[in-house]
């Protein structure tokens, strides 16, 4: 944002990352050292003295004149429009464009862009699109521009008020350096931000309804202000506000509040999962302008190969995090004792046993019914007649078939298991019906984890 480089007289086509070590961030991180932490007794030194203007003055300048200029109405819709124009150059062209390269575009609809995205003042499509990789590679780290972990602040505006104190991350630019348009853009950046940002919205409104302040303090100024914080929403709120329902091993992010403050860029968790897809929000109802805009160029042929993530895969990203919160909600639940840890009883056992306390056999397994005689719905004397018997058939249907809450709530009172096993047929009502959808471990369905995993020699290690 705000910084304007010298183009190259001869792009460097080759890729940054080609010979980059397999362990880059780890071997950056150690290798490298940091500049010393920003302190006050050094910011004359410490800040970015170009973007402290751009981004401190330019909302100061906008106050004082919005406070001495009166908004027409004219000007006022004129300064909208001009927002949303200024904002899908960024949304539309750098960031799913170039960034990401979610469509393709035709050479009008990138001039226009490139046009529009010099009006918001955030830097060369080259330099923005170099950041923004290395914030996708290297999300929440140290090599990330805007790491979301070092405050809600640094994210949205402190990294570039600040000098880094780290190199962003290795990002390849070299496709973006081959381009003619991004090329051009790069090397009169700075006239065009000039024009675009605040000579063209001084003379429209001041040409065709007289209001050449209003259309400088509003058009121009103001609403820069507003397609800077904009901008910034999707590095800070957007990682900040909302849920994650793809994936939340980082900080990104869905909420429809971003959405609205960002043109449609607040279903960033979305986006960070799939960032090679042209769409932010995937529900036709999810306010996502920027999505409406390039779906409606190529509609008029002025783009194609709109990239859409496959639609089975991000049902199965959906279907992980559900799949994960069930399992926090299952962890906090009380299960039965697992069959192996519970002891062997024989037969002639069992009716020792249950001479002395109430004990029923149900599918093999054998229960304490001491705590829940006198609260069975059926009447305690049902219990009764069943101690130190076999109760399955009755349980089963036989006397009444007892729902799943009856099921689950037997299961927890499971003191020991048959020896021999239960009646063949009935391995399926031995697993109560909540445990039959209970989520697994990954330890616990991996092989190596048990005990008869391994053969004596003669098998499968022979």
């Amino acid at each position: 944002m705000g910084r304007v480089e010298k183009s190259e007289s001869v792009p460097d086509v080759v890729p940054s990352d080609l010979n980059i070590p397999d362990n880059y961030v780890q071997h950056t991180l150690t290798t490298t050292k940091p500049l010393p932490p920003f302190r006050w007794s050094n910011f004359i030194n410490d800040l970015n003295w170009l973007n402290v203007f751009i981004l401190c003055v330019t909302p100061f300048l906008g106050l004082i004149g919005a406070l001495t200029t009166k908004l027409r109405w004219e000007t006022f819709w004129f300064s909208i429009f001009y927002y949303y124009f200024t904002g899908l150059g960024i949304t539309a062209g750098y960031h799913r464009l170039w960034a990401h390269r979610s469509y393709n575009a035709s050479l009008p609809l990138q001039y226009f862009l490139a046009i529009a995205g010099a009006g918001a003042v955030e830097g060369s499509i080259k330099w923005w699109s170099r950041g923004h990789r290395a914030h996708h590679r290297y999300t929440d780290t140290d090599l990330d521009p805007y790491n979301a972990h070092k405050g809600f602040f640094y994210s949205h505006i402190g990294w570039m008020l600040v000098k880094p104190r780290r190199k962003p991350g290795v990002a390849d630019v070299s496709d973006l350096s081959k381009n003619p348009v991004v090329r051009w853009q790069h090397k009169y950046y700075l006239p065009m931000i000039l024009i675009v940002s605040f000579v063209i919205p001084t003379l429209i409104p001041g040409y065709f309804w007289g209001d050449y302040k209003g259309g400088y303090v509003y058009a121009g100024v103001l609403r820069l202000c507003f397609v800077h914080h904009s901008t910034f929403c999707v590095n800070s709120l957007a990682h900040w506000l909302g849920n994650s329902p793809f994936d939340d091993k980082h900080t990104p992010r869905d909420h429809v509040i971003t959405a609205l403050a960002t043109i449609g860029e607040g279903y960033h968790n979305f986006h960070h999962q799939f960032p090679m897809d042209y769409r932010n929000a995937i529900k036709w109802y999810q306010y996502d302008p920027t999505k409406w805009f390039i779906w409606t160029m190529q509609k008029v042929g002025l783009a194609s190969h709109l990239k859409v993530f496959p639609e089975n895969e991000v049902r199965k990203g959906q279907l992980t995090m559900e799949l994960k919160k069930l399992k926090a909600t299952q962890e906090r639940l009380a299960w039965p004792t697992d069959s192996s840890d519970l002891p062997v009883i024989s037969w002639e056992s069992y009716q020792e046993q249950a001479a002395k306390r109430p004990l029923i056999l149900i599918s093999g397994f054998i229960h304490d019914v001491s705590t829940f005689i006198d609260e069975h719905p059926g009447g305690p004397h049902l219990l009764v007649k069943f101690i130190g018997k076999d109760a399955t058939t009755a349980f089963f249907g036989g006397v009444y078939d007892h729902s799943n809450a009856a099921h689950n709530l037997l299961a927890m009172k499971r003191v020991g298991v048959l020896h021999g096993g239960m009646r063949q047929g009935l391995d399926d009502k031995s697993i109560p019906p909540s445990q039959r959808l209970k989520i697994a471990r990954y330890n616990e369905l991996s092989p190596y984890n048990s005990s008869t995993a391994y053969s004596d020699g003669e098998g499968m290690l022979g």
